[in-house]
């Protein structure tokens, strides 16, 4: 197994982040064509997760063409891939209907895109798969997963008044549901700290929610949450704390703060803390954030960077791009992702990234906390 990250003792450097932007949607598209991606996976990887991205980035770049195609051209291509293969998949079911399930993805992408009061009813009766005792609370298979495709869906019927409080009560069912369960939040039996599947993605999902109602009940959970740091200003992934290994953004520092940067703004009593929180976390990330797994959003250099500071930011999307690996792969430094095509786990979260570059957009994690 190659090291698990490599020593950022280089120059800072810096990307056209439009030229890499263009060269990563462009492998994207030839490296992992439509047809060619294995259904499932939902926002997190998959033909959905492709669709997606595209879906969000030809609102950003409507004139934009990648090999003769406008991004959205590229969505519904990427969309029908997993439209065709709706029969295999198995549905939402307790324990499994976070952002990872197919059917409710797909549901929300049409529901927001389209308008569609029937698609957005639809997410919501799923609310009884959701709300079911055996399904825990965490990001990728549960219910804070399940409130993002909620602000998706709500962001479009802000002028339906009915079919937008239909969706606000699905939400607050939710957050009841989140807030009554026992603490401390456990996923499959284990107390986690991070993003994906820990403490700190269920308290982002629900003060994104509807942060003037919920922060001030969360207050005491986020200060709590924030004594675990690490002397070295990483985060354990789990409680009891483990060895500090893991820098990433499913369990570790970078999640973590690219989540604090997000609700910082609704915790006013706890400013002071998440300030030393972020400057340590960030230290720790420079340290030792440059890893070797294949570049992507969940476990890879992109999400690490998106809690950085703008020169630091631009610097660790230098080691991101095709040339960069490809250098990587051939000195044996480089882990390749099971899914490289996904979101956030490969080159559309690449993309993504390449776009927060070149826009200047606020640095969060599309599908997470970019709504």
């Amino acid at each position: 197994m190659p090291p698990r990250y490599f020593k950022n003792d280089a120059p800072l450097a810096r990307r056209d982040p439009r030229r890499q932007l263009e060269a990563s949607l462009t492998r994207l598209v030839n490296d992992f064509p439509p047809a060619s991606i294995r259904p499932g996976g939902g926002l997190f990887k998959g033909p959905i997760s492709v669709a997606y991205t595209f879906l969000v980035l030809s609102q950003l770049y409507p004139d934009l063409q990648i090999e003769g195609h406008g991004l959205g051209t590229w969505s519904s291509a990427y969309l029908k891939q997993a439209q065709d293969n709706i029969q295999t998949y198995p549905g939402p079911e307790k324990g499994r209907c976070g952002v990872t399930d197919d059917i409710m993805a797909l549901l929300a992408i049409g529901a927001a895109s389209s308008k569609d009061v029937d698609m957005a009813t639809n997410l919501c009766d799923y609310s009884a798969e959701v709300l079911d005792a055996e399904t825990e609370n965490e990001f990728l298979y549960g219910r804070a997963g399940y409130l993002y495709l909620l602000r998706l869906v709500k962001a479009s019927f802000v002028d339906d008044p009915r079919t937008a409080r239909l969706i606000t009560d699905t939400q607050e069912d939710v957050i009841d549901a989140i807030l009554d369960s026992p603490r401390p939040w456990k996923w499959r039996g284990k107390v986690y700290i991070g993003a994906i599947h820990g403490a700190m993605g269920i308290i982002t999902q629900v003060v994104l929610t509807n942060p003037r109602r919920y922060a001030p009940m969360l207050e005491a959970e986020l200060a709590v949450l924030l004594t675990y740091q690490y002397e070295s200003g990483n985060f354990p992934s789990q409680v009891p704390p483990e060895k500090d290994r893991l820098v990433q953004l499913c369990h570790g520092a970078p999640g973590v703060l690219i989540s604090l940067l997000s609700i910082r703004e609704h915790f006013p009593n706890l400013k002071e803390k998440i300030e030393k929180a972020v400057a340590k976390g960030r230290a720790c990330i420079l340290e030792r954030g440059l890893l070797t797994k294949e570049p992507c959003l969940c476990h890879g250099i992109n999400g690490n960077a998106l809690a950085l500071e703008d020169e630091a930011f631009e610097h660790f999307l230098t080691y991101t791009t095709g040339h960069e690996m490809i250098s990587m792969e051939k000195d044996g430094l480089l882990e390749k992702s099971s899914s490289p095509e996904g979101l956030f786990t490969g080159e559309a979260g690449r993309a993504w990234t390449w776009a927060v570059s070149d826009r200047g957009l606020e640095r969060r994690v599309l599908g997470y906390n970019d709504l």
